[in-house]
C-alpha cells in the first residue's frame, strides 16, 4: 500500500512538473511577444513624435508662404491700380501736348504771315508814317508799333515752345513710370508663381505626412492591441499556475494524512510552513499594496512635480525631465512617477484616462493640441516642455493654455 503511495505521488509530480513546464513555456512566450510588441510600439511612437514634429513645422512654412503670397497679392494689384492711373495721366499729357504743337504751328504761322506782310510792305509803311504823321513823335510811335507786334509774336511763339517740350518732358516721364511699374508688376507675379509653387510642394509634402502618420497610428494600434492580448494570455497562464499550484498542494496533503502518524507530523510540518509562507505572503500584498499607495496621486501632486523641472532643456524625442525631453516625453515622464504608464505620443495621449471640458480644467489634466501636449498647472496656464519662441526658444517652461486651440483635455486621477 505504501508503496503504491509513492507510485501515485510520483505520477503526480511528473504530471504536475509537466504542467508547470508547459504553462511556464507559454508564460514566457508571451512575455517575449509583449516585449516585442512594446519595443515596436515605442519605435513607432518615436516615429509619429517625428512626424508630428515634421507636420508642425511644414505647417509653419506653409503659413508664412500663405502669408507672403496675400502680401505679393496685393502689392500686385496695387501695382495694377497705379499703371491704370498713369495710363489716364499719360494719356492726358499726349493729349495736352497735340494741343501744344497745335497752338505753337497756328502762332507761328501766323507770326510768318505778319512778319511777311511788314517786311514785304515795309517802305510804303514807313513812307506812310512819314507822310501822315502829326509830328515826329508821331513818326516814332508809329515805328515802335511795328516793333512791338514783333516782338509779342516772338516771345509767344517762344512761350508756345516752352509749353510744348515742359508737356513732352511730361510724356517721356509718365512712360518712363509706366515702365517702371510694369517691370515692377511682372517682379510680383513671377514671386507669386514661385510662392504658389512652393506652397503646392510643401502641401503635398504634408499630405505624405498624414499618410505617413495614419500608417504610424494604425501600427501602434496593433501593437498595442498585441499587448493587450499577451497581458490577458500571461494573467491566464498565472492565474492557471496559481489553481495547480494549489491543487497539488492539497492532493500531496491528502495522500500524506492517510499514509502514517510519521507522514501526519510531516504533513503538520508543511502545513505549519504554508501558514508561515501565506503570512508572509498576506505581508508582501500588504508592503505591495502600501507601495501602490505611494506611487497614486493627484491632479495637484503632478502638477507641483511637473513644475519641478522648469528650465531643462527641449529634446526631440527625449524622455529625460533633467536632460532633456519632448512634449509627449515630458507629459509621459511626469506620469510614469506616479506609476501611470503613458504613451509618448502626443495624437495617442489624446485618448488616455477620460474627457473634460476645457472650462473644468483642474492642475494635472493632460492639455491637448494638434501636434503638442501639456499639463495644467492652474491660472490659464500648462507647464510644457516646447521647443518654440518665445525665450526661451526651448525647454520646460510655462506657457499659455489658451495660445492655440484646444483639442481636448485629459484626466487621469
Amino acid at each position: 500500500m505504501k508503496k503504491r503511495l509513492i507510485a501515485l505521488g510520483l505520477i503526480a509530480v511528473m504530471v504536475f512538473g509537466g504542467t508547470q513546464m508547459a504553462g511556464a513555456t507559454g508564460l514566457s512566450e508571451a512575455k517575449s511577444k509583449k516585449s516585442e510588441a512594446q519595443s515596436n510600439l515605442n519605435s513607432v511612437q518615436s516615429q509619429i513624435s517625428s512626424i508630428e514634429a515634421q507636420q508642425a513645422d511644414l505647417q509653419e512654412q506653409i503659413d508664412a508662404l500663405d502669408a507672403e503670397l496675400v502680401e505679393v497679392i496685393i502689392n500686385i494689384n496695387t501695382t495694377k491700380t497705379d499703371i491704370e492711373n498713369k495710363k489716364i495721366e499719360l494719356a492726358q499729357a499726349q493729349a495736352d501736348l497735340e494741343v501744344a504743337k497745335e497752338t505753337e504751328e497756328e502762332q507761328y504761322e501766323s507770326m510768318k504771315e505778319r512778319i511777311c506782310y511788314m517786311y514785304e510792305n515795309g517802305d510804303s509803311s514807313f513812307l506812310t508814317a512819314l507822310m501822315g504823321a502829326d509830328s515826329f513823335a508821331d513818326v516814332l510811335n508809329k515805328l515802335e508799333s511795328y516793333s512791338t507786334v514783333y516782338e509779342y509774336d516772338r516771345s509767344l511763339l517762344i512761350e508756345y515752345q516752352n509749353t510744348k517740350l515742359e508737356v513732352e518732358n511730361l510724356v517721356a516721364q509718365v512712360e518712363e513710370e509706366e515702365a517702371q511699374l510694369e517691370e515692377i508688376q511682372a517682379t510680383y507675379e513671377e514671386q507669386q508663381t514661385e510662392l504658389e509653387t512652393m506652397k503646392a510642394t510643401k502641401s503635398s509634402e504634408l499630405e505624405d505626412f498624414d499618410a505617413k502618420l495614419a500608417e504610424a497610428e494604425s501600427l501602434a494600434a496593433q501593437y498595442e492591441a498585441t499587448i493587450a492580448e499577451q497581458n490577458e494570455i500571461i494573467a491566464a497562464a498565472q492565474a492557471a499556475a496559481a489553481t495547480t499550484t494549489v491543487g497539488s498542494v492539497t492532493s500531496g496533503s491528502s495522500s500524506v494524512s492517510t499514509s502514517s502518524s510519521s507522514t501526519s507530523s510531516s504533513s503538520s510540518d508543511s502545513s505549519s510552513a504554508d501558514s508561515s509562507s501565506s503570512s508572509s505572503s498576506t505581508s508582501s500584498s500588504s508592503s505591495s499594496s502600501t507601495s501602490s499607495s505611494t506611487v497614486s496621486g493627484s491632479g495637484s501632486a503632478v502638477a507641483n512635480y511637473a513644475c519641478q523641472f522648469i528650465g531643462n532643456p527641449y529634446v526631440y524625442g527625449g524622455t529625460s525631465l533633467t536632460s532633456g525631453c519632448d512634449c509627449s516625453g515630458f507629459v509621459m515622464s511626469v506620469y510614469a512617477h506616479f506609476g501611470v504608464s503613458l504613451p509618448h505620443s502626443s495624437s495617442a495621449l489624446r485618448s488616455v484616462g477620460y474627457a473634460v471640458s476645457v472650462s473644468d480644467m483642474q492642475p494635472g489634466d493632460i492639455v491637448c493640441y494638434s501636434g503638442h501636449v501639456g499639463i495644467y498647472v492652474g491660472n490659464n496656464t500648462i507647464v510644457n516642455a516646447s521647443n518654440s519662441k518665445p525665450y526661451p526658444a526651448g525647454g520646460i517652461k510655462y506657457t499659455s493654455a489658451t495660445y492655440k486651440s484646444i483639442i481636448t483635455v485629459r484626466r487621469i486621477f
